[in-house]
Order: structure tokens, then sequence, then C-alpha cells
């Protein structure tokens, strides 16, 4: 289950552009030092070196994957990055069945209802953290049109946390209507 949490924007956006940078520079140091090390143990001398370099960049790739989520992905150094990561994560699994989710709002289907409002929090928030004013001055309006229709029935308009089981739900409900 991810919940929303309160964030600095400004703090966020300096904590993930402090790990992104190192992320990005033991990702060249590694790619640097593994296709080094392929061409002077397999490559040819005047020769074409290209896939010893490649594989070398392929294989530092795969290596910084593994170490970030092996190793750095606890540290609290990368705790926005993280946090940054869930909240999408958590805002794709809303868009996959957003079809289902609106069809489900439209005959005031509550979990339906509850996935929209997280959506619209989690997406401000987004927004917020990114610095994208634009794009969330373009939902304002449909964000403030079901906060006010979830108050008119008397519903919790406060929805920080994503159960999966209101996901579960819609998309048995929609299946059903179909």
């Amino acid at each position: 289950m991810f919940e929303i949490q309160q964030q600095n924007p400004e703090r966020y956006r300096q904590q993930t552009r402090r790990s992104t940078l190192i992320i990005a520079l033991g990702f060249v140091a590694l790619a640097m030092l593994l296709s080094t090390a392929a061409v002077m143990l397999f490559g040819q001398p005047g020769g074409d070196n290209f896939r010893w370099n490649m594989s070398g960049v392929v294989l530092a790739l795969v290596l910084t994957v593994a170490v970030v989520r092996r190793v750095m992905w606890t540290k609290p150094w990368m705790a926005a990055a993280v946090y940054g990561w869930r909240l999408k994560r958590s805002l794709m699994r809303i868009t996959n069945v957003m079809h289902h989710v609106k069809a489900g709002v439209a005959v005031h289907d509550l979990d339906a209802m509850h996935l929209l409002r997280f959506y619209h929090l989690g997406l401000t928030q987004m927004h917020q953290l990114d610095a994208n004013s634009s794009a969330l001055s373009e939902a304002v309006a449909e964000i403030d049109r079901h906060r006010e229709r979830m108050q008119s029935m008397g519903m919790d308009i406060d929805q920080p946390a994503l159960d999966s089981n209101w996901i579960t739900a819609v998309k048995k409900i929609s299946a059903v209507r179909s």
C-alpha cells in the first residue's frame, strides 16, 4: 500500500538531482572501466572493438540497476527518489485501469470514487514536486468537480492511501457491467 506523504518540492528536487547525479556518475565510471577492460581482454589492437565497448556499457547498465535496487534503494539519500518512483508507479497502476475507474465514477461506485480521488491527490503532488504547474492547471477543473461530487455524497475527500483492493473491485464491477 502506498501513502501520500507531505514533501517540500524544493527539497525533493534537490535530493532527486543529487541521487540522480550519484547514480549517473557511478554508471559512467563503471561503463568506462568495464568497456576498457573488455577491449583490453578480448579486443584487437587497431581492430573494430565496438562490440566489446558496447558489452561493457550494457554490463555496466545491468550492474548499476542491480546496485541501485539492492544497495542504494534503502539509503536515506535515495528516499526522495524512491518516494517519487513509488508515487508515479501508484498513479500508473490507476492510469492502466482509468477506463474502469471513470465508468465506476459515472455510476457512483464508491471504490471508483476513492480511486479517482487518490489519483487526483497523487497527480497534484507529482506535478508540484516536479514543478509542472501548467499540467496541473489543466486538471484543476476535473479535480474540483470530483471533490465536490464526493462532498455532496457525504464521502471523505481525504484519500492519502492507495488501497489495492479498490483497483481489484473496480475491475470486477466493470467486467460485470460489460
